[in-house]
């Protein structure tokens, strides 16, 4: 019995070498009898593209997350994120197939269908990954609200000066801040912009999430690793509203309310990855990071 049975295909839009590998995809799996639902996102192009002869179903991602058994994402891991908030609260399953560039998501090569297949016949690995939900205040009142993969970032912004925020955990004042931002990062989000500022590498299993500042202007303002389940505060000072933004995964901008506040914790779902077996989330560290030089382990 096969595993899955209704497959979403979703990918980078008008990409030609996302097409090719879609077309390959729709077909491979048509022929298994796997019913195939490729999104509108992917554009009109690649949709006659990919299509083909192939008796294929079309439609918004969005209107199918229910109904299918596991998403395909081609692309990358901005892809594999934009289409896994839309999927994790319906608890689908997503397999990644790298057409981007560094790929810690999309961890499948697109000439490798032998491995694709082998996760249809049910050998796979799993995991859940963490994500964040993020609130904005005004006036007392949840204004705007959004999902995080890799992280939330505060930033400044149409401004040469640092900014002043405060950072509250579970109800208490953790640290007054002046820098240019801050970084609330998932440990999936740990490999990300949060690795580039200086942050912890955090191993996808812990149910952690780091705090890492953005230039700060103290040298002790330091990454912090709080756990998960703390409720995290940030008060911005009235002087610095006008040049700070807020942003998740670098795909949604939210304007921050006239209170200055925003409000994150765990999300109440989670991003869960499907794997082909062999899958080692150390090997992807050395491959992605050059961790001795591509050298294979002694």
């Amino acid at each position: 019995m096969q595993a899955f049975q209704r497959i979403a295909i979703t990918g980078k839009p008008e990409d030609s070498a996302v097409s090719e590998t879609i077309g390959k995809l729709t077909a491979m799996l048509t022929a298994r009898g796997h019913e195939v639902v490729l999104d509108t996102a992917l554009g009109e192009a690649t949709l006659t593209q990919a299509k083909g002869d192939a008796a294929v179903s079309i439609g918004a991602l969005a209107d199918h997350a229910a109904q299918v058994d596991l998403l395909i994402a081609v692309g990358g891991d901005g892809t594999l994120m934009h289409s896994g908030k839309i999927v994790a609260p319906h608890n689908i399953p997503i397999l990644g197939i790298n057409r981007g560039r560094l790929g810690f998501l999309v961890d499948v090569s697109p000439e490798r269908f032998d491995e694709i297949e082998t996760v249809m016949n049910g050998e796979m690995l799993t995991e859940e990954r963490l994500m964040l939900a993020l609130r904005v205040f005004d006036q007392g009142v949840a204004s705007e609200a959004s999902l995080a993969v890799n992280e939330v970032v505060l930033q400044k912004w149409n401004t040469s000066r640092m900014i002043e925020f405060e950072t509250w955990i579970d109800g208490e004042p953790c640290n007054r801040h002046r820098s240019d931002g801050l970084i609330i990062s998932t440990p999936t989000g740990s490999t990300a912009y949060a690795l580039s500022g200086g942050g912890p590498i955090m191993h996808p299993g812990i149910n952690a999430v780091a705090l890492v500042p953005i230039c700060p202007h103290t040298l002790s303002n330091r990454p912090l690793v709080i756990s998960a389940e703390s409720r995290i505060e940030v008060r911005v000072h009235p002087d610095s509203l006008e040049h700070v933004q807020v942003s998740c995964d670098s795909q949604t901008d939210l304007a921050l309310g006239s209170d200055g506040r925003i409000e994150i914790c765990a999300a109440p779902h989670r991003l869960r990855l499907v794997h082909p077996p062999g899958h080692r989330y150390f090997d992807i560290l050395r491959a992605k990071l050059h961790w001795g030089d591509g050298a294979p382990p002694c």
